[in-house]
């Protein structure tokens, strides 16, 4: 089956570290060979900005792993694609696989749209507000204050709106997921799970996963263990949880997958690279009829891609 991950940062540990190999680095959980193997069609590449970078340098930091992406993921890989549209991902061949870049938060643009519409123009297509703590946009959930979308924050929103870009509201404050889905034109969630199931800050309320559907937006169930479980260890079996749990909600057509793999640590027994999302697919296929899964691994997130 095709498989449209909606998080990997891939590009920031080769950032991290220089002399991973994109191709087969066993220290990567996302490389070409397991894409090429593992029936991957889409793979989205996060750039996000560590707290350690100084304020000052975040731009630059962000345009170094854009140049990462372009010259270790694409230009030694032609058969891996940039795209920024339906029309692209429907015009790749078998063999091929598409490429989205991604902002996880909007430390790099300070307060500048500028640097945001220039972005866009580097092939940005989907804009996380913030990681987890406050940034001139918005304040993240880990943030005390709790402080929802300044007013640059909100004209951040619009242009998104303005461009065709998804506003991603995994990581921010519960108040500015409110605020974006009253400002937002195309929504997701890329990589969050559901608070019911596994009380992490992360995670998603009912009250929100019952919104972002009403939205039509896309969620992506993720496969960090800690917003999985509350135990040591956790399994394929909890993931399918998470996705029965927002079946039960209503959001059948609207789960995808957001794996954060090479953002973690620590990962899910049986489910540890993308080589891995065979495992998924089995169980998935034991209890969900082909078409269901084909969205819960593709169609969802494809469907809602805003241009």
């Amino acid at each position: 089956m095709r498989i449209f991950d909606a998080h990997c940062d891939t590009v920031f540990r080769m950032w991290e570290e220089p002399h991973l190999s994109f191709k087969d680095s066993p220290e990567l959980h996302v490389t070409w060979d397991g894409l090429k193997k593992t029936g991957a069609r889409v793979q989205c590449f996060a750039i996000y900005i560590p707290e350690k970078v100084r304020e000052e340098s975040r731009f630059d930091v962000a345009l170094e792993m854009i140049d990462i992406f372009y010259r270790k993921v694409l230009q030694r890989f032609p058969k891996m694609k940039l795209v920024t549209s339906k029309r692209e991902m429907m015009q790749l061949k078998d063999d091929e696989v598409g490429a989205i870049l991604t902002l996880e938060g909007c430390d790099a643009i300070g307060k500048s749209l500028e640097r945001l519409r220039t972005l866009f123009r580097l092939g940005v297509s989907s804009v996380g507000l913030t990681w987890n703590y406050a940034n001139a946009v918005a304040d993240g959930i880990l943030e005390d204050r709790g402080a929802g979308l300044s007013s640059f924050g909100k004209e951040v929103v619009k242009e998104n709106n303005d461009h065709f870009i998804w506003t991603d509201v995994s990581h921010l404050s519960e108040r500015g997921f409110w605020e974006v889905l009253e400002l937002g034109q195309y929504v997701i969630a890329s990589h969050s799970n559901c608070k019911t199931i596994c009380p992490n800050p992360r995670n998603l309320t009912d009250e929100q996963i019952m919104a972002l559907i009403e939205k039509d937006a896309a969620i992506g169930v993720t496969f960090v263990p800690q917003f999985l479980s509350d135990n040591h260890e956790s399994y394929i079996d909890d993931v399918l949880r998470h996705i029965e749990h927002i079946c039960a909600l209503g959001g059948i057509n609207h789960i995808g997958v957001g794996s954060d793999f090479d953002g973690i640590t620590k990962t899910v027994n049986g489910l540890s690279r993308y080589e891995d999302y065979s495992s998924l697919v089995n169980t998935l296929t034991k209890y969900y009829s082909k078409t269901e899964v084909e969205g819960f691994l593709y169609g969802n997130f494809f469907k809602r891609f805003p241009k």
